[in-house]
């Protein structure tokens, strides 16, 4: 009840405030002063209005994935057509692309260095075929992947010797979920 008492208080002192001065300045100047509260009230409005709709705004420059309670994951597709999905991986976000046509999690070597991989000390004994072309692999085990409240340990992975814009998120941890499907323009992942 104080709460709400004081928040009124200095609302009223406020509209005071404005009030009182808007009628001094439209004694002097009335034209000038219309157009500047105009302006003014236009600015609160478009603050107002973006502050209601940033979730919005925000959701569609950058979609993000909702983790839903009991294991659901929902993916929106981003602005690339692609699903994106951060995961915690041995402790560190790794933002991944979602791809089912590839084998395996496949890190490329700025992530692997991120996650405390160093890619120099690797043997790169495998090879992949990507969509720009055949690069060496190498075999890891990660410690973690954590997803909201779904985690997993001991997730193998494959490092390539190749630049990635981003790590792929491919079927052999895909295959974990029970549920990997596509309604309208999200993708499900539920255990």
């Amino acid at each position: 009840m104080a709460e709400e008492f004081t928040r009124a208080a200095y609302l009223v002192l406020l509209l005071v405030a404005v009030g009182g001065f808007l009628v001094v300045e439209l004694r002097a100047r009335p034209g000038q002063t219309l157009r500047q509260a105009a302006a003014w009230g236009l600015i609160f409005l478009g603050a107002v209005a973006l502050a209601g709709l940033w979730d919005d705004i925000r959701g569609a420059i950058s979609p993000q994935a909702r983790v839903i309670e009991g294991g659901r994951i929902e993916v929106p597709v981003g602005n690339d057509g692609h699903y994106h999905l951060t995961a915690q991986v041995n402790g560190t976000p790794v933002r991944f692309v979602i791809d089912t046509g590839a084998s395996s999690i496949a890190l490329g070597p700025a992530d692997a260095a991120r996650i405390g991989i160093d890619p120099q000390a690797l043997a790169y004994a495998g090879q992949a075929r990507t969509a720009n072309g055949v690069v060496e692999t190498a075999t890891v085990l990660l410690d973690s992947v954590v997803i909201g409240e779904i985690r997993d340990s001991r997730v193998p992975a494959l490092v390539l010797r190749a630049d990635l814009g981003q790590s792929l998120m491919g079927m052999s941890y895909l295959s974990r979920f029970a549920r990997v499907s596509i309604e309208g323009n999200r993708l499900i992942l539920e255990r």
